[in-house]
């Protein structure tokens, strides 16, 4: 199986579906990991926080523990847009690898460039027969994030964890709070599928062959 994993920026796909994708390559799937925006990022006075290279350097790490090829596709960040060249962009990819499955953020998110990936990834995504959207941010919406599809983590949650400490370095990207955010939402999604761990992801396109 070949399987896409798109995020706006470097942490989202660790964050949102790194677990499954870590399955998927146990079990001999094909990953591709493309990354919309450059993650270089400013403090509120406008300062130079971290390099985009050196953010670059640690999706590479990271996509090595998942097991998955990464692509940049180097779009400014907060300035994703669902406009031509975005699309394009997406669509040239998907056409020319024929992927099986594809993970991409929830169409809900309130985060603008989120948001924006989302509708630009799906509408290209026409011709992939199955799609599952993840969430990779703690804040609300005025949609909220129902998930319908789980996916058992339990045995690879340490693996999932490594990769998104990768974005720990100079500046702690990925703070401690949000990854017990998120283990404790993968132990609540555990909980309600008799597991220790769980994904949680809501489908919008599942095509039996």
């Amino acid at each position: 199986m070949k399987v896409l994993a798109v995020g706006s920026h470097f942490n989202n796909i660790e964050i949102g579906c790194g677990g499954a994708l870590i399955k998927h390559r146990q079990k001999g799937d094909s990953i591709t990991l493309f990354v919309a925006a450059t993650s270089g990022f400013l403090d509120s006075e406008r300062q130079q926080i971290k390099k985009n290279d050196t953010v670059f350097w640690d999706a590479q790490e990271s996509a090595e523990i998942i097991g998955g090829k990464l692509i940049c596709g180097g779009f400014e960040a907060l300035n994703l847009e669902f406009e031509d060249s975005l699309n394009a962009k997406l669509l040239h990819m998907m056409e020319r690898e024929k992927f099986d499955l594809m993970y991409t953020h929830f169409p809900g998110d309130i985060q603008h460039d989120h948001r924006a990936l989302a509708r630009a990834s799906i509408h290209a995504a026409r011709h992939i027969p199955r799609i599952l959207t993840y969430r990779c941010t703690w804040y609300q919406s005025e949609t909220p994030f129902a998930a319908n599809f789980f996916v058992d983590i339990s045995d690879v949650w340490d693996l999932k964890e490594e990769a998104m400490r990768k974005y720990q370095s100079d500046t702690g990207r990925v703070k401690e709070n949000k990854i017990e955010y998120f283990k404790n939402d993968a132990e609540n999604n555990g909980r309600q599928n008799g597991v220790s761990y769980a994904e949680g992801f809501q489908v919008i396109k599942w095509l039996e062959r």
